[in-house]
């Protein structure tokens, strides 16, 4: 991934550098990988696109924090805290006057810089404090703000998303709300020996791992597979553009590179020499104050066969055999969120070393418990 340098190199300050040996060596974590909020220095989407039409405001949040996200008439999205300085009702319920939205409660107006620039009932010399404004843009049909210390807004790398904009590909959007922390969401993507899991789904499938990277702000696994029993499903002879059979002729001859490259993930299936006839990239937006629970933003991008017009007769059928891979997903990690609540902690004992490397990774680029929040994310 293109990005995986600059990104890498932005961290270096604040997540220290890990042992290539530890890949091999099964590390257990001693904070509690649940209890790591995600770091808010970094760009989030909070909404579609679609969801914010032009002249209107809509709520949403990231990490407890409340956000209207509000598009004018004309010009960009901006972004404020959903709460009116005056008496704290959310601004999304608010109208959209020009640049501008007024609060639905008495009127009081604020523009995108989160300044107050109007109260009816009061002259233009004493208008009040504003609201906090979050920077904000809009991409791939996506509106993303940056809840972290703004003035780092610039300097943070705005994520690759994948294929989505490349005419060769076609792309799903994707995602609700998971109740889980975001980290289950990391680890099962990662781990593909949970394809057993799936087996209704695919056949049986043997995986074989290639190997991967440990980097300072990634962890990046390898797969090849076969099937050993059961039939190609109709989602996967689209995704690769051809139906196969169990022979050894397909046994282990696509590679799937699964990448956590913080805080977002990125899932592609190739064969070498090949570009990619699948680019997944996916985020887990934490919602609410202790993140245990996550919206998922997902792009999931298929390379489009010859036949270009075959995948859009093809993709309800694509499209509801994916609904079925990430209902079984989001199914499992709420109940590994479950046991998580009921006994009061992670008691995980985990033996793949590419998930004990991604528990590190997120524990280092990730906010502790004991580790204050600046002032601007708090």
């Amino acid at each position: 991934m293109s990005q995986s340098t600059s990104a890498a190199a932005t961290a270096a300050e604040t997540c220290s550098s890990p042992d290539p040996s530890d890949m091999q060596t099964p590390q257990p974590t001693a904070v509690d990988i649940r209890r790591v909020h995600a770091d808010p220095d970094n760009w989030y989407p909070v909404a579609w696109s679609h969801e914010l039409a032009r002249g209107k405001t809509i709520g949403t949040r990231y990490a407890g924090q409340p956000i209207a996200l509000v598009r004018p008439m004309e010009g960009s999205v901006f972004a404020l805290e959903d709460r009116c300085a005056h008496r704290q009702v959310p601004l999304s319920l608010g109208k959209v006057e020009g640049e501008a939205v007024q609060c639905c409660y008495h009127g009081w107006a604020y523009g995108r810089s989160g300044r107050c620039i109007d109260v009816p009932y009061l002259g233009k010399g004493k208008l009040p404090n504003g609201v906090r404004t979050y920077p904000c843009r809009e991409a791939a049909g996506l509106i993303f703000i940056f809840p972290g210390a703004p003035e780092k807004a610039e300097s943070v790398p705005f994520p690759i998303l994948g294929s989505v904009e490349d005419p060769a590909y076609k792309t799903r959007r994707f995602g609700r709300q998971v109740a889980c922390h975001y980290s289950f969401m990391h680890e099962n993507l990662m781990d593909m020996n949970h394809q057993f899991m799936h087996m209704k789904q695919m056949g049986k499938m043997k995986p074989r791992f290639l190997g991967g990277k440990d980097e300072p702000r990634l962890v990046e696994a390898r797969y090849t597979f076969a099937r050993t029993s059961g039939k190609q499903p109709w989602g996967e002879a689209i995704i690769f553009g051809e139906k196969r059979d169990n022979s050894e002729r397909y046994a282990h001859r696509d590679v799937m590179t699964i990448r956590t490259e913080y805080p977002y993930q990125t899932l592609r299936i190739a064969s070498e020499g090949e570009p990619p006839v699948m680019d997944l990239w996916i985020v887990y937006v934490p919602q609410d104050k202790d993140e245990l629970t996550c919206r998922v933003f997902g792009l999931l991008s298929i390379r489009r066969p010859k036949l270009r017009f075959a995948l859009d007769m093809a993709w309800p059928f694509l499209i509801a055999f994916t609904e079925r891979i990430f209902r079984e997903d989001r199914d499992i990690v709420e109940l590994e969120q479950a046991a998580w609540n009921a006994q009061g902690g992670d008691r995980n004992q985990e033996v793949f070393p590419v998930i004990n490397s991604l528990r590190r990774l997120l524990l280092r680029c990730g906010i502790q418990p004991d580790q204050p929040k600046t002032d601007a994310a708090a």
